[in-house]
């Protein structure tokens, strides 16, 4: 585990697991550095940086919420990758695209793909598609 994202001294601001397994939920909640992932996400704990894991089991026992539960009390953010389907998502990419969006919010990174929810069911798309018209404007230079 030499790898330089092992070490505290590496900055970075933080680090998303996607998708976390239980096994890897788990390690982290634990400390447990079985491998470099876990090692990754104890040093973003211990620095007090941003981390966010996207768990992906179904359905979750006992132990795999205590093990969320000890981690979002230490300030971890858990995603579970849920579809939306306030967005009416139209292909698979659609919902990965919605999970993707969220887990770059976290960091305040841009998501200029996302379909942002403005309080209305019906505009959800009518607002992507003036998202991304705008953006392809953006690009062509009108």
């Amino acid at each position: 585990m030499g790898a330089s994202i092992s070490s505290g001294s590496f900055k970075t601001d933080g680090m998303a697991v996607m998708p976390c397994s239980v096994h890897t939920l788990a390690g982290i909640a634990n400390g447990y550095g079985e491998h470099l992932v876990h090692r990754a996400a104890d040093v973003v704990l211990k620095e007090r940086r941003r981390l966010v894991l996207v768990v992906r089991e179904t359905p979750l026992s006992e132990v795999h919420l205590e093990n969320m539960l000890k981690l979002a009390r230490m300030g971890v953010t858990i995603v579970p990758p849920v579809p939306a389907f306030y967005n009416h998502p139209q292909t698979v990419d659609d919902i990965v695209n919605h999970i993707v969006a969220r887990v770059l919010d976290q960091f305040d990174l841009p998501a200029p793909f996302a379909k942002r929810w403005d309080g209305h069911l019906h505009t959800a798309t009518k607002i992507a598609t003036v998202a991304g018209s705008s953006s392809q404007a953006a690009k062509s230079g009108a």
